[in-house]
């Protein structure tokens, strides 16, 4: 009976670079996650505010106090420009998922009496 010679495995160089490999996967994938949920939030807007003057995300929207009309997300950096409307915001407490990107910045329009917070990136 002849012997068996056990297969060669993965040389220590190749498991190096798998879990390299591994480790950028999982940072990218943290900064996807992010991305979508907002990085960054802006708290107790209550008038036409600029959030972000280039391009990112609008996660949420959460409106703290209600208001008698509907507040809007505007694609711009310029608080004056309107052109481009994303998202209607409702006059009613609550949290609004919006996850929308923008190619300008964000503005962000409150209505009558609201009072948001934006979360974005």
């Amino acid at each position: 009976m002849a012997a068996i010679t056990p297969a060669s495995g993965a040389s220590l160089s190749d498991l190096l670079t798998a879990v390299k490999n591994l480790v950028t996967a999982v940072g990218a994938l943290q900064q996807a996650y992010l991305n979508v949920n907002g990085v960054s939030s802006l708290e107790a807007i209550s008038t036409t505010t600029v959030v972000k003057s280039s391009a990112g995300r609008v996660a949420a929207i959460s409106v703290t106090t209600a208001g008698s009309t509907v507040g809007h997300v505007y694609d711009s950096a310029n608080a004056s420009v309107t052109t481009a409307p994303l998202y209607v915001i409702p006059e009613a407490v609550g949290l609004y998922i919006v996850n929308l990107p923008v190619n300008s910045g964000i503005v962000v329009a409150v209505g009558s009496g609201q009072v948001l917070t934006v979360s974005w990136s």
